[in-house]
């Protein structure tokens, strides 16, 4: 038995490992400064790695843990998977089981892009008009106080700094 697995091993038409492994590694679409890059990259990472730009994207991760803003959620509003075919590179991160086979994903996260169109108005709805909203609604109930109290002949001895400017100034920001 030992005679057999030395003449398998000792043939001459036996190719070493490396010649094996060279074409694969030739053919990677990513240049030598790319990868040095990505080496670069996983020093500065904490839980998950940062996402590539993908033009005229904006990319984020989702989870897929949280029943308040599911993934199929995401999907309605106009979010699509990020798949090893649009970040060369990141084909270490793909699930290979489960629902999300081919998507990027670490863990419960999964990698996901939004056209930028949506993205800005998506943001400028929560950062800027429901805020200015709620802000509204602060300002209407301060001055429904002050016309009660007028009405009634009461008075209000103050009204605290900045209540009647808090809208004129959010609106202020935005419109330059």
């Amino acid at each position: 038995m030992t005679d057999e697995r030395l003449n398998k091993s000792a043939g001459s038409n036996k190719k070493s490992r490396n010649d094996e492994d060279r074409p694969v590694y030739e053919n990677r679409e990513l240049t030598e400064q790319e990868r040095v890059d990505m080496f670069r990259q996983q020093f500065y990472q904490s839980a998950l790695p940062d996402l590539p730009e993908i033009p005229g994207f904006h990319t984020c991760w989702l989870t897929t843990t949280n029943p308040r803003d599911s993934i199929q959620a995401r999907v309605r509003l106009g979010y699509e998977p990020i798949r090893a075919e649009d970040i060369p590179g990141w084909e270490y991160a793909t699930n290979k089981t489960g629902d999300y086979v081919g998507m990027i994903g670490v863990n419960e996260m999964l990698a996901f892009k939004l056209p930028l169109n949506l993205y800005k108005i998506y943001m400028k709805e929560a950062h800027h008009d429901a805020p200015l909203r709620e802000e509204q609604k602060l300002q209407d109930t301060a001055d429904l106080m002050l016309e009660q109290a007028s009405k009634s002949k009461s008075r209000i001895s103050e009204v605290g700094d900045g209540t009647s400017d808090i809208v004129d100034e959010r609106l202020a920001q935005f419109e330059s």
